[in-house]
């Protein structure tokens, strides 16, 4: 990215995302429970979101080329889509307990 302010912000916010997907998936494994699982999953889609938002505004706002940030927005589409359907699962299985 280009070494001034907005990128340096944006970089930050897409770095602190992205990591925060990883740290909260990582205390979804460890739940004590199908509810806290729940809980937790729905963070890391939030997080997983919000990545996807930040690399979406680079391209928009003409600070970085679509073309090299596509395969990670891709790889961060398919694990929203897996995440998704975690949670539509846990829920499922929540639901007929």
């Amino acid at each position: 990215m280009p070494n001034n302010q907005t990128s340096w912000i944006i970089g930050k916010q897409i770095l602190r995302s992205a990591t925060s997907v990883a740290a909260n998936y990582r205390a979804a494994s460890r739940a004590r429970s199908g509810k806290e699982f729940y809980s937790k999953l729905s963070i890391v889609i939030e997080e997983t979101d919000e990545t996807m938002f930040w690399l979406e505004l680079i391209v928009e706002a003409d600070i970085f080329p679509k073309e090299k940030t596509k395969d990670l927005y891709q790889e961060l589409n398919k694990l929203l889509s897996i995440f998704m359907t975690a949670r539509k699962n846990t829920k499922q299985s929540l639901n007929k307990k």
